[in-house]
């Protein structure tokens, strides 16, 4: 009897740890910056469930001070009815409590532009939710803002970082250094998790652009080609993880959104812009494709010698065209389809961070 308990045990635990390698093979921990077989959580589609609700009730969070369609006048309720169903597996529920307990005492970190932004006010708020009580700080500066979980001792980060390089002023003017990150990595440094993002700003021209030339090596110019210049400046970034990251205290992801591009109707078929959209683009990909920049961030990670898990959300927030802000922004100036309405999508991102690190 006991020696028929004792195979069994050993059954059921070989198919537990087969089962939970298949669901995260699609982690570019191997560093490839592409999937493998098994699941991949990453591809789906948008399912429609009238009976879910948000994570976390926007009135209720005391970080959520940008992105809260809601309360800026979105009549519609719909965009929060949608969960992410990968096609070949079950995307763990995400338990707040639960990752203050797993990451007591640490200290987590995003960096990047208002994409970023978007993602760490929703963890915020997703884990304050999970414990409404906790006594927290909250601090919004620039370029460093933080919420700390006081009773976990547990501290998010934002760091704003709009290229991941180094700006110089320089009598010339405002230089981009493709090769130089200084000051700026010396603040990512002592995390235990790094959250990166990028690509937004690289798009950027005239008044809003926030440089005058660019430096590749001692080449100083006015100009160069975008999608170069981003991959000159990501290899400097992928160089920084080589040399500075433990991957024994330090998990490393890259968030994969890029598509900015969510003005333009035609790329789904129609002839407005994001505004009024009231459901996702249907199926599991986008009409587009993929991003040419996605595609510079798979040739960069396939560089690297340390782990970087690729957040690889890209596609399944392209298809989430009714999930921006559009004309409910501050001002009402214009047409948002380059952030998101929180509560909203930025939830789902979390979700996948949570299910890579259970």
């Amino acid at each position: 009897m006991g020696f028929k308990y004792q195979a069994l045990l050993n059954i059921f635990l070989v198919l537990f740890v087969s089962a939970k390698a298949d669901l995260f093979q699609n982690a570019s921990y191997v560093n490839d910056g592409e999937l493998t077989s098994g699941c991949n959580l990453f591809s789906g589609q948008w399912v429609y469930d009238p009976s879910s609700n948000p994570i976390y009730d926007s009135s209720s969070c005391p970080f959520l001070d940008s992105f809260d369609c809601l309360k800026l006048g979105r009549p519609d309720k719909q965009y929060l009815k949608y969960s992410w169903k990968p096609a070949s597996c079950n995307l763990p529920r995400f338990d707040g409590a639960d990752f203050l307990r797993r990451w007591k005492g640490k200290k987590i970190m995003f960096v990047g532009d208002s994409i970023s932004l978007d993602q760490w006010i929703s963890l915020a708020c997703m884990l304050h939710a999970a414990n409404p009580n906790a006594k927290t700080t909250y601090v919004r500066q620039n370029p460093i803002s933080y919420v700390m979980f006081e009773d976990y001792g547990v501290t998010i980060f934002l760091y704003t970082s709009h290229y991941l390089v180094d700006i110089v002023q320089e009598p010339r003017g405002r230089v981009l250094k493709l090769d130089l990150i200084t000051q700026q990595g010396n603040a990512w440094k002592g995390m235990d998790m790094l959250i990166f993002n990028t690509w937004h700003w690289w798009t950027f021209t005239g008044k809003v652009q926030e440089w005058d030339f660019v430096q590749d090596g001692s080449t100083i110019t006015k100009d160069m080609d975008r999608l170069v210049a981003f991959y000159k400046g990501l290899t400097t970034w992928a160089r920084w993880v080589d040399q500075n990251v433990d991957p024994s205290k330090t998990k490393v992801f890259f968030k994969g959104f890029l598509q900015i591009t969510m003005c333009k109707g035609q790329e789904w078929g129609s002839k407005s812009s994001c505004q009024g959209e009231q459901q996702p683009i249907n199926g599991s990909r986008y009409p587009m494709g993929r991003p040419k920049a996605a595609k510079v961030v798979d040739k960069v990670l396939s560089t690297l010698r340390k782990p970087v898990y690729l957040l690889d959300v890209t596609t399944l927030s392209q298809l989430r065209k009714d999930a921006h802000p559009s004309i409910y922004t501050p001002d009402h100036s214009g047409v948002d389809c380059t952030h998101w309405c929180l509560p909203g999508l930025p939830e789902t991102w979390n979700q996948l961070l949570y299910a890579a690190l259970i």
